[in-house]
């Protein structure tokens, strides 16, 4: 009777730990090795930004990664793949650590110079993205660089499509070039309006 008892309690141990839902799993979009402080050249002048916070669709401020859920155009939470911050927060500091690698900048916002001007202010909003898990994603980004001290504006949108295999990781690639394009592209505006 003891014998058949320990194995009962052995059997309902199992169940229970088998029962138990896995750890999530966190990812970035920053570089995790690379420093987010410029890599001006020592006695030069650093370009001053400030990146605000980046704005994003209320469906995809969420912890959980958000995709896309067949042609009806629906969209499933993967509960067990997570970003480490909010989302924007995530692409803030990925897309300031992209543009002060690029520009040789110091972005006041992320590094809290409360007594230095930026120059250079860019805000940018992510109208579309989104990712058929296994297969591709997709972002519209909408940004603008303004020169503070005339106020001139230059615009644009970034408009990519990639490919994104091996489900989560490669969704995480694929927004991590994402971010790379879009601060390509407003660096060039950054640099023409330092003409």
């Amino acid at each position: 009777m003891m014998k058949r008892s320990l194995i009962l309690l052995a059997l309902a141990a199992a169940l229970l730990n088998g029962c138990a839902s896995p750890e999530p799993r966190y990812y970035s979009l920053a570089s995790g090795a690379a420093s987010t402080v410029s890599t001006t050249a020592p006695g030069a002048n650093p370009v001053w930004i400030e990146v605000s916070p980046v704005r994003v669709p209320e469906r995809l401020n969420r912890p959980q990664f958000v995709v896309s859920d067949g042609d009806a155009g629906g969209v499933k939470l993967l509960d067990q793949s997570r970003w480490s911050a909010p989302l924007p927060d995530e692409l803030r500091d990925a897309l300031s650590q992209q543009l002060q690698a690029k520009l040789g900048a110091v972005d006041t916002y992320q590094q809290g110079l409360s007594g230095v001007e930026p120059v250079y202010r860019v805000t940018t909003e992510v109208v579309r993205l989104d990712t058929d898990l296994g297969q591709r994603a997709r972002a519209t980004i909408a940004w603008t660089v303004r020169r503070l001290p005339d106020g001139k504006v230059l615009g644009g949108r970034t408009e990519t499509e990639l490919p994104a295999p091996g489900q989560v990781d490669g969704m995480v690639n694929a927004y991590r070039q994402i971010v790379a394009t879009t601060a390509a592209d407003i660096a060039t505006s950054v640099q023409s309006l330092q003409r």
